[in-house]
């Protein structure tokens, strides 16, 4: 299914298909895991996002010169809270306690909650 015939989807809520995609991308990790290590699997995730984010976004955009630094600090505050809300969340269930996290290391305002369930624009 591309971007232009997604089906809609209520407001506030996820389509399902989102964590399907997730999913397959875990099960591949974990596949790879088993023969390269977590670090390095975890490296390559990380590059591999970074490099399809970038990808996606000039494909979208028009007007790249003036809102580069704009979805620079929007994707690595998503990427914070996302990182954040699986911190605590993961903890939670296997039982691990956690530091209180600084208010001082809130994400930058352009990631804020509203703007992190924001989809990104379709390619």
């Amino acid at each position: 299914m591309t971007d232009s015939n997604q089906p809609a989807v209520p407001a506030n809520q996820i389509d399902p298909e989102f964590f399907t995609c997730s999913n397959t991308y875990l099960d591949i990790a974990n596949q790879q895991a088993r023969h390269q290590g977590m670090r390095r699997v975890s490296g390559a995730i990380l590059f591999a996002a970074a490099r399809y984010n970038v990808h996606a976004y000039l494909g979208f955009e028009t007007d790249v010169k003036g809102t580069s630094a704009d979805f620079l600090d929007y994707m690595t505050g998503l990427y914070r809270n996302m990182l954040q809300d699986h911190l605590i969340g993961l903890a939670n269930e296997r039982g691990i306690e956690l530091a209180p996290i600084p208010a001082d290391a809130e994400a930058p305002p352009a990631a804020t909650d509203a703007a992190a369930n924001e989809p990104m624009p379709p390619v």
